[in-house]
């Protein structure tokens, strides 16, 4: 995940009127997975990676629906979750990992899924983003998960330049204001999904455009 062209830092100031600003605009923001549970949260997690959540979703609707906690997917079988999840790319290799973790969650936790970086980074599949994702959505703590959305947004912005993932995060936790920071992680995700966009930001229609360092602002396309 290459960081893209280096951009001077954000004031704190600045980072404190764009967060006003995404909380003006949609206060309680809320992620695109589906799911009925922490333990089916934690799976959809687990098989977005290099996927969307739209594609994720399709997938997971029967498998749900068919096996909400740790118990009922072991007993599915991993050939039965692959069969589940084959239009997701990775898919063998994700349907071992949600297996092995669901037992792993009724051998190590009682079925249960931990509410702790260190137990949820133990699991098969599950890595710091993933964690953080569980974290944030379930369990309500102040995290920040890094997908490219996001560090592209940080860069971009000035509001986290850094070259890797976790050096973004880093930054972010310093640097946004503690009242926003429960909702920081999908404000950003979604800006960067659907307005900050990889190859071509919308930079005409950004909400935080007077404070974004990017340069040069994208304009309103040609006969719209």
């Amino acid at each position: 995940m290459a960081a893209t062209k280096k951009v001077k830092g954000l004031p704190p100031a600045d980072v404190e009127s764009i967060f006003a600003r995404f909380h003006e605009i949609e206060p309680e923001p809320k992620g695109e997975l589906d799911y009925v549970n922490v333990f089916t949260l934690l799976v959809a997690v687990v098989l977005s990676a290099q996927a969307t959540d739209a594609g994720v979703n399709k997938a997971t609707k029967r498998l749900f629906e068919l096996a909400p906690s740790p118990t009922a997917m072991v007993a599915l079988g991993q050939a039965e979750i692959e069969n589940q999840i084959k239009t997701i790319g990775l898919y063998r290799n994700k349907a071992k990992n949600v297996f092995l973790l669901s037992q792993q969650l009724l051998d190590k936790h009682g079925g249960d899924v931990p509410n702790d970086r260190e137990a949820l980074e133990a699991l098969p599949g599950v890595g710091r983003k993933t964690a953080n994702v569980v974290l944030n959505i379930w369990f309500k703590q102040p995290t920040i998960a890094v997908d490219t959305h996001l560090f592209r947004v940080g860069n971009r912005t000035g509001m986290a330049v850094a070259a890797t993932p976790l050096a973004v995060e880093q930054k972010l936790l310093k640097i946004i204001p503690a009242q926003y920071m429960l909702h920081a992680h999908h404000w950003l995700i979604l800006h960067g999904r659907y307005v900050c966009k990889a190859r071509k930001p919308e930079c005409w229609r950004c909400a935080i455009r007077e404070w974004c360092r990017f340069e040069p602002k994208t304009p309103l396309p040609k006969g719209s």
